[in-house]
């Protein structure tokens, strides 16, 4: 082999970065393709973890979101709600806007633009990177059509054992793919055990905060409040039929253990009946003697039936007047105690930004037998 042979590849990835504000290290994308707001979450803090391992910067995806009454997926910047700062101290990112604007052109020309994936999607035998919705629609966002795909199996995204960021790395060097563009998020769902402590970077956009401090500041009365989630709607009623085949159906690892080393889900957990979220509640209002409780749901609020459970400990019980998860999140955030949905990956957002400052949650009817916030909180002792 000639030395110029040799150094080929070398050259061609100094020519690229030459001069050019860019990552020499290379790029990640991908597109949140699975589920609403909770599990994109669980799936961007994957990634991150997966961008610092192969020590590529992550351009940070637009959050995909399905609003009543639109056909297609809605694509909303990533920095709409939240902050790149607090993500930089951990690793290099840059938004997927910013990205494609300034960085693609040069880096990622049109004619190598690839599509990565464990194996073949859909019918054919490529990634179908742009078949369906939201896929489709997201990638439109930025005008981007891939000419070929990759299937990078039996490589996975777990880069915290069996060497995996190395291998990935020597399978697709930067001089020969500087940008990695997956079909799916580069992570696994719910959130990795070893990962969940990287929410702490995760920090609410101005606009966000702004909009919960308001609320708590001049629609709940003064004094503490409890934070509670409620899924009830006829989607959520028809996951939970599936428990007994799946203990740990979605966020379930969060309160039962990733291995159910702490117990195995009930449909109480998943569905709770009224009278046990009114025990519940009432327990957490007289521990930390509350004033209000907030509710956050996805259907049912159950305000009238709260405000009637709470009418002789004179709490009021509220909602936003029109709400919206990320400040419905952002409140529930700030709560003085939280009781969420052990199986919604929703609620896994709330804890985690709960533990991350230190901020006691609990889960409707876990531990069995021992619901009440007065009992954990002896328990932490």
């Amino acid at each position: 082999m000639s030395l110029l042979t040799f150094l080929l590849p070398f050259l061609f990835a100094a020519s690229i970065f030459a001069n050019i504000d860019v990552d020499s290290n290379g790029y990640i994308l991908y597109c949140p393709c699975m589920g609403r707001f909770g599990n994109q979450a669980d799936h961007f803090l994957g990634s991150l973890a997966f961008a610092k391992a192969l020590n590529r910067t992550l351009a940070l995806p637009p959050w995909v979101e399905y609003r009543f009454g639109e056909p297609k997926s809605v694509q909303v910047p990533f920095l709409h709600y939240f902050e790149l700062e607090p993500l930089s101290e951990f690793h290099r990112v840059i938004s997927m806007e910013d990205f494609m604007e300034n960085i693609a052109p040069k880096v990622w020309p049109l004619n190598e633009r690839t599509s990565f994936c464990y194996m073949a999607r859909g019918q054919g035998t490529d990634c179908n990177a742009k078949e369906g919705n939201p896929f489709g629609p997201f990638w439109d966002t930025f005008s981007v059509d891939f000419v070929q795909s990759e299937f990078y199996g039996p490589l996975n995204y777990d880069v915290h054992h069996q060497d995996m960021a190395r291998k990935w790395n020597s399978r697709y060097p930067i001089q020969k793919s500087p940008v990695l563009a997956f079909t799916g998020a580069p992570a696994s769902f719910p959130v990795q055990q070893e990962n969940v402590g990287l929410h702490k970077y995760l920090k609410w956009s101005r606009r966000i905060v702004d909009r919960a401090v308001n609320f708590i500041r001049n629609v709940l009365p003064i004094g503490a409040f409890v934070g509670i989630h409620l899924r009830n709607g006829v989607d959520w009623t028809r996951a939970c039929e599936h428990l007994e085949h799946s203990p740990n159906l979605f966020s379930a690892p969060q309160c039962l253990g990733y291995r159910n080393e702490l117990g195995i889900a009930s449909q109480e957990m998943c569905f709770p009946p009224h009278d046990l979220i009114a025990k519940q509640v009432k327990l957490a209002v007289k521990d930390y003697h509350a004033k209000s409780v907030f509710v956050s749901s996805d259907n049912d609020h159950l305000i009238p039936f709260l405000t009637k459970a709470l009418k002789r400990m004179e709490v009021t019980v509220h909602k936003l007047a029109n709400p919206e998860p990320h400040v419905d999140l952002a409140i529930l955030g700030r709560a003085n105690y939280f009781i969420g949905n052990c199986i919604s990956s929703f609620t896994a957002f709330a804890k985690r930004e709960r533990d991350v400052n230190g901020l006691p949650s609990g889960f409707w009817g876990f531990p069995p037998n021992r619901t009440g916030a007065a009992k954990q909180k002896h328990e932490e002792l």
